[in-house]
């Protein structure tokens, strides 16, 4: 692998990562800031920001490759529509050019968390993969024949917004459904379940810190489990039961080689990756119900470690 410096952006609901890596992939500096409730232009100026800053700290970087998550038009860099940021009609790749004095490649968040795991981590060697990254929201990427599938225009793969309970929550931001895979199995998601079941379990550990007024997030709820709080597994456990839902959807459709979770959320571990492969083992078509489940070998450093690839990968090939 060459060790040809790169900046990798990825860019989440709650958080911007910017890092340089090499080829191998080490990461050699990193920084991570607040991106939440950001309007449009605070978005890119911050972006911008914190990929010069990661310019001057390792000056020998050479190229730039930004994660988002949106539907992009892959050709022009443009972010058609979003969720969880402030991003639509938004032609991000021009804007970002015009402030860093490195080649930009902009690609969706959840592709380039797969191509890393993909060239590095849980899904090398294979030619068909599938990747879920479950945070704020839920993204994904699809590896189809030793590469990233996007679909007609580039927009592909939305993983995420797959139903898998018509009568189940109103998806987040801009997505009109209820009960998206995303509704139901993100750290969100695992925050609101975690409330339900503090509120039926008085006694609980989540129900006495939601009765002291503390705010049950994703966080308070894996807290809670480590501790063995039987109301906070209950609420892990029912979002990885809707996650597999949507892997046997997955499996069935695309039959990857091997399913990679990502993301914040992997923290919960096999609380939350267990339910989701027993699903995939019960319900999947044969032979894809031995898919196997795994998580992600690069954690939540994927989307950074693609993104500065991707970018290495695009100033290489111009």
């Amino acid at each position: 692998m060459t060790q040809v410096e790169s900046i990798g952006a990825d860019l989440g609901g709650t958080k911007l990562a910017v890092g340089v890596v090499d080829g191998m992939p080490e990461t050699l500096w990193e920084e991570e800031v607040p991106s939440k409730g950001y309007s449009q232009e605070r978005v890119v100026n911050l972006l911008a920001q914190q990929i010069n800053k990661a310019h001057e700290a390792r000056p020998d970087a050479s190229s730039v490759g930004v994660g988002i998550p949106a539907t992009l038009d892959h050709e022009s860099g443009h972010a058609i529509s979003t969720v969880n940021l402030d991003l639509e009609d938004l032609p991000i790749a021009e804007m970002l050019t015009e402030q860093v004095k490195l080649p930009v490649a902009i690609d969706n968040d959840g592709n380039l968390a797969m191509l890393a795991e993909a060239l590095y981590g849980a899904a090398r060697g294979t030619r068909y993969a599938l990747l879920l990254t479950i945070g704020t929201g839920i993204g994904g990427g699809i590896w189809s024949g030793g590469e990233i599938y996007r679909g007609a225009t580039g927009a592909g793969a939305e993983l995420g917004h797959l139903v898998v309970d018509i009568d189940g929550h109103p998806c987040q931001g801009n997505c009109p459904n209820r009960g998206c895979v995303e509704a139901m199995a993100s750290g969100t998601a695992i925050g609101r379940h975690g409330r339900e079941a503090a509120g039926r379990a008085p006694e609980s550990l989540l129900g006495k810190r939601l009765a002291a007024g503390d705010e049950i997030d994703a966080k308070v709820v894996h807290e809670a489990a480590r501790d063995g709080d039987d109301a906070a597994i209950s609420a892990v456990n029912l979002a990885g039961h809707y996650l597999g839902q949507a892997l046997v959807s997955y499996s069935n459709i695309f039959q990857p080689e091997v399913i990679v979770l990502g993301g914040g959320a992997i923290a919960f571990g096999e609380l939350l990756i267990a339910p989701a492969r027993r699903e995939v083992e019960r319900y999947a078509l044969k032979p894809m119900n031995r898919t196997p489940v795994v998580a992600a070998e690069l954690g939540p450093a994927a989307g950074m470690i693609g993104a500065a690839a991707y970018g290495r990968m695009e100033a290489e090939a111009a």
